[in-house]
């Protein structure tokens, strides 16, 4: 049995989830992938039968959602990329790419001038869903443009201490002062996620906005470049 923060987690289970992910990196084609496409492979591998059928991965897949994992070789999943790398020493394999992870949801942010952020938790990603504002700047002054807009809304939800100036624990308006999150519509929400996060998503569904949005597949922005031919 393992444990993550009080959730009881099954190491059987844990093995499995890195076997799996393995034979997926076993099978695809070897080459450099960024988070964001190895795990559109797991929703796909899913989707063709693998027995799940309540998982968001699966789903993400199905609907054209995005999921970035920036720390995805420090998770069990990452095991199974080692495993595959392990016995593919010498030879190509499959591995991550975490500049094009960056690359690709600055990308987002570039289509979609207005954005919004909901951080359950910090760490991690909650700089690198914040960044994006600043790659996208960087991106603009080198090609010219209009200057991306911060982060227009943002919502963080955290039981991390303020008073140690931490990643996890520094408010939103402190993210404002890097021009990464606009101050006006923005809420720093300290409570356990378990507590919050079912209020918050059941209040957005119910207030029923969501019926009239069309709907966003963002990952269909993130198609994979053509190599480039190699000059003779």
């Amino acid at each position: 049995i393992d444990r993550i923060y009080d959730t009881l987690i099954d190491e059987d289970e844990l093995r499995i989830c890195d076997e799996t992910v393995k034979r997926v990196a076993d099978g695809l084609p070897p080459r450099p992938y960024s988070s964001r496409e190895l795990i559109q492979e797991l929703g796909r591998y899913l989707d063709e039968g693998q027995a799940k059928t309540d998982s968001i991965i699966q789903a993400a897949y199905q609907h054209g959602v995005p999921i970035f994992c920036p720390a995805f070789s420090d998770c069990s999943a990452g095991l199974g990329i080692v495993a595959h790398y392990h016995e593919r020493r010498g030879q190509p394999k499959t591995s991550f790419d975490s500049a094009k992870d960056f690359y690709e949801l600055t990308q987002i942010k570039l289509h979609n001038p207005v954005t919004g952020l909901l951080m359950v938790g910090g760490g991690v990603p909650k700089n690198f869903a914040q960044d994006i504002v600043v790659a996208a700047d960087i991106l603009r002054a080198q090609e010219g443009g209009p200057e991306p807009e911060m982060h227009r809304y943002a919502i963080q939800v955290t039981v991390a201490d303020v008073r140690d100036g931490a990643l996890s624990s520094s408010t939103l308006k402190e993210a404002s002062s890097w021009g990464k999150v606009d101050t006006t519509y923005e809420q720093m929400v300290f409570s356990e996620a378990t507590l919050a996060v079912p209020l918050i998503a059941g209040y957005a569904f119910h207030k029923r906005g969501w019926e009239q949005r069309p709907q966003k597949r963002f990952a269909d922005l993130l198609v994979e470049e053509p190599q480039a031919a190699a000059s003779v």
